[in-house]
């Protein structure tokens, strides 16, 4: 194969320099990327997210290519409790909570790309390193945390599956509670006898039709110097409403079932390589110029998706505060509620275009809040784990989705609000993140365990700025949720 030809901003002069992580990973004055080169298509690299040799630049095609573990993550994450939650921020507050989105982009994107980064540097899920960096005693701790998170993404499994129902009801396909029921059934069983990689491929692009929300902002009429007030937080209420509200958005964009998922779906593309075990080695085990595209390229997909899904937040915040919230506050109550937000532009196909949006979204997100935990306990108890693995061979795995699966279909019969349990779930993920981040920054500044990889300066600021900010939100949450009355 004739070597492709690498982009100029990748090209260096220096063969043999060491080139480490870069700016967000490095550290105090490692080479930039201007310094490093990329080796796409040499032997023991991916071929994904190849540079255009005719225009030096990434051409489309291998741009799509690049986008796997971060854009699954980011569409996951705006699952129909992310839309449910934005449209109850919109509806209730108008453009008050609108800061909360450039707020949740960098704290989003840091948290994200550290975990992506733990996977790529050593080939092990988080919750491998957690048992490889912890004593016996702050891995039990951990773990209860990690069964906690397992019941507290049952509870989500719950929510979205109850959601899913509700946007076939739209549809008028029949009862949601049949729909709830059936749909988590039949997922179970794709994630232990199917491919997640098909559901994901399908359902990840289906899922972007929530984009379709930035065209209300363009038909409606938005008031845009109330979008920029609210963008700076002058129109925030600091009420227990509102602070609710920011608990459950903070909650369902920074959850801590993505810190897991990130970690474990980029293993499992790695495990993927259709060569050998050896063509996608830890970056660690790379030569250096080729670590570094591989993680810029990581990084790319990172971005993308954290970008797609903080843009469909705002758009879906604003639009609901431009139409529902425009007179006032408005209490959400069900799916077809949240769906009048679409009506200026697609008028009576309002609510096909919300259900399809809600199923999506849905559906893409229950496998992967039903094998997040799975990844996670499964790794710290040291047992195998992944979807590339047969039934017998990782039954600590697939039991736990299972029970996962199903205890959030058993949930969401049980629900009589699936709004209501939507934002409930988004708060508890909000209640949950900061002892779990706190778990992330440990890990990933081992150099023992991350190399030259270990957090640099502008990383270690970002995550522990938002374990603190998600510390605060918790607290906030745990008040809300038990000690205040009403």
């Amino acid at each position: 194969m004739a070597e492709e030809q690498v982009p100029e901003a990748l090209e260096t002069t220096d063969e043999t320099e060491d080139v480490p992580a870069a700016v967000f990973s490095s550290e105090p004055g490692a080479p930039n990327a201007q310094q490093a080169e990329g080796d796409a298509g040499q032997p023991g690299d991916e071929s994904q997210g190849g540079a255009d040799a005719d225009e030096g630049r990434l051409s489309l095609r291998s741009f799509l290519g690049i986008l796997g573990p971060g854009l699954v993550t980011g569409v996951a994450d705006d699952d129909p409790s992310g839309v449910a939650t934005y449209s109850q921020a919109g509806a209730m507050t108008g453009m008050g909570l609108l800061w909360t989105a450039p707020l949740s982009l960098p704290l989003m994107y840091g948290v994200q790309e550290i975990c992506d980064r733990t996977a790529l540097a050593t080939g092990d899920s988080l919750g491998t390193l957690v048992r490889r960096k912890f004593l016996r005693g702050g891995r039990v701790v951990i773990g209860v945390l990690v069964v906690a998170l397992i019941v507290a993404n049952c509870l989500n499994v719950a929510a979205d599956l109850a959601a899913i129902g509700a946007g076939m009801d739209l549809l008028g396909l029949g009862r949601s509670s049949i729909w709830a029921a059936v749909t988590g059934v039949v997922l179970a069983a794709a994630l232990v006898f199917g491919s997640f990689d098909r559901i994901a491929s399908i359902f990840k692009w289906l899922s972007l039709v929530l984009l379709v929300y930035v065209a209300v902002l363009v038909v409606s009429h938005v008031p845009w110097g109330e979008v920029g007030a609210g963008l700076v937080g002058l129109r925030m209420r600091w009420d227990w409403t509102s602070i609710g509200l920011v608990v459950a958005v903070l909650g369902t964009t920074i959850s801590p079932y993505m810190f897991f998922w990130q970690s474990g779906h980029r293993i499992e593309e790695m495990r993927a390589s259709p060569e050998s075990p050896q063509a996608s080695p830890p970056l660690r085990d790379r030569p250096p110029k080729r670590a570094w595209r591989k993680l810029l390229l990581a990084r790319i997909d990172v971005l993308v998706g954290m970008v797609v899904s903080v843009a469909a937040m705002f758009a879906i915040m604003v639009a609901t505060a431009a139409t529902i919230g425009r007179d006032g506050p408005h209490d959400l109550n069900t799916a077809a509620d949240a769906a009048r937000a679409l009506e200026p532009i697609a008028g009576p196909w309002a609510k096909v275009i919300f259900a399809i949006g809600f199923i999506a979204t849905g559906v893409l997100a229950v496998p992967v809040l039903a094998s997040s935990g799975s990844i996670a306990l499964a790794g710290l108890l040291g047992k195998p784990w992944g979807f590339n693995r047969k039934v017998r061979k990782a039954p600590l795995f697939y039991g736990l989705i299972i029970v996962g699966t199903l205890g959030g279909v058993a949930i969401a019969e049980l629900s009589s609000d699936p709004v209501g349990l939507l934002v409930f779930s988004a708060m508890i993920n909000g209640i949950a993140a900061a002892p779990f981040l706190i778990v992330v920054m440990l890990v990933s500044r081992d150099r023992e365990l991350m190399g030259n990889f270990v957090n640099g300066r502008l990383a270690a600021f970002v995550g522990w700025l938002t374990a603190a900010i998600m510390a605060v939100a918790g607290v906030a949450g745990l008040y809300i949720t038990i000690a205040r009355p009403g």
